[in-house]
């Protein structure tokens, strides 16, 4: 057995009892530590030196794109804070080590809004034509998601784990718990949208309230992002749309769509549950059809006469 397996368990279990992590973040440190547990040697962690730590990073590069081993890297660092925390050893190697590297700045991919209208058009037109009431109860939840992921810039992850108790189409709010479990709460501004939200609920009360969670696969239990993702590529595929359109996309297009409006970029950081105006920021890279606008009406060499 890997010397190693023991105390990284132990650290798993902390991160879950006194951390608090969430599933998928501590998912994500499995994968990692275990990865890393099965190519290193030696295998007990007193023996785990700088150069060791070199040679895995290095190899990570070589297998993995940045940002991936960005994430692996800060899962290995915080382990060693920990062993170090539990003086389970006298110096942390990652003391010793520069692992700083720039990662390429890739801009959010959008949703063009024609193409966006094209999708939703598809929803409707498939209740409109479903055969029977199991195809049209489908396609009504279907259109509720999809309206709620473009109406409001909701992860999907914060989408499927909305309860019941979280949506209040009376105020027209939703509560979101977003990263950290973090709190915000998000206005549906748009008439139709919560009409189809109302719809939905309505059809749906018996399952919502037995599952506790407010969107519902076909089974009664709690959607999730796999689903959503299907229904996605479904509904791509019925209107002969050529872009691959992931859930996150939606997100990207709202925000997008906001600062394209003049909305001012702490607002979208608050809408959209940022713990940091610098990622918000980069939607204002994407924001093109707006730098058009500017350039092309509010630069002075327009109004020169040769």
């Amino acid at each position: 057995m890997n010397e190693l397996q023991t105390p990284i368990e132990n650290y798993l279990d902390y991160c879950e009892s006194q951390k608090r992590l969430d599933t998928k973040t501590l998912r994500a440190y499995r994968i990692d530590l275990t990865q890393f547990c099965r190519h290193i040697q030696p295998d007990d962690v007193l023996a785990v030196t700088p150069k060791v730590l070199e040679d895995f990073i290095s190899g990570l590069h070589q297998k993995y794109k940045p940002k991936t081993v960005k994430r692996k890297i800060a899962s290995l660092k915080a382990l060693f804070h920990y062993f170090e925390y539990r003086d389970l050893i006298e110096r942390n190697p990652f003391n010793k080590i520069q692992v700083k590297f720039r990662e390429p700045a890739l801009l959010p991919k959008t949703i063009p809004l024609h193409t966006l209208e094209t999708f939703l058009s598809a929803i409707y037109q498939h209740q409109a034509d479903a055969k029977t009431a199991y195809q049209k109860r489908n396609a009504l939840r279907d259109a509720a998601v999809i309206e709620l992921l473009f109406a409001t810039g909701i992860r999907i992850s914060e989408l499927c784990s909305l309860g019941v108790e979280n949506v209040n189409l009376y105020d027209q709010t939703i509560l979101i718990y977003g990263k950290g479990s973090k709190e915000r709460k998000v206005q549906i501004g748009n008439d139709d949208v919560l009409n189809i939200l109302q719809n939905y609920k309505n059809d749906f009360q018996t399952e919502i309230q037995n599952c506790g969670h407010f969107f519902v696969n076909q089974n009664g239990r709690e959607l999730s992002d796999q689903a959503v993702r299907r229904m996605i590529n479904k509904y791509t595929s019925l209107a002969a749309i050529d872009l691959h359109i992931t859930p996150h996309m939606f997100r990207h297009t709202f925000a997008t769509s906001l600062l394209e409006a003049d909305v001012d970029i702490r607002y979208i950081q608050e809408i959209l549950g940022h713990s940091s105006i610098n990622i918000t920021e980069i939607y204002t890279h994407v924001a093109m059809s707006k730098q058009r606008d500017i350039l092309t009406t509010k630069h002075p060499r327009k109004d020169f006469h040769l």
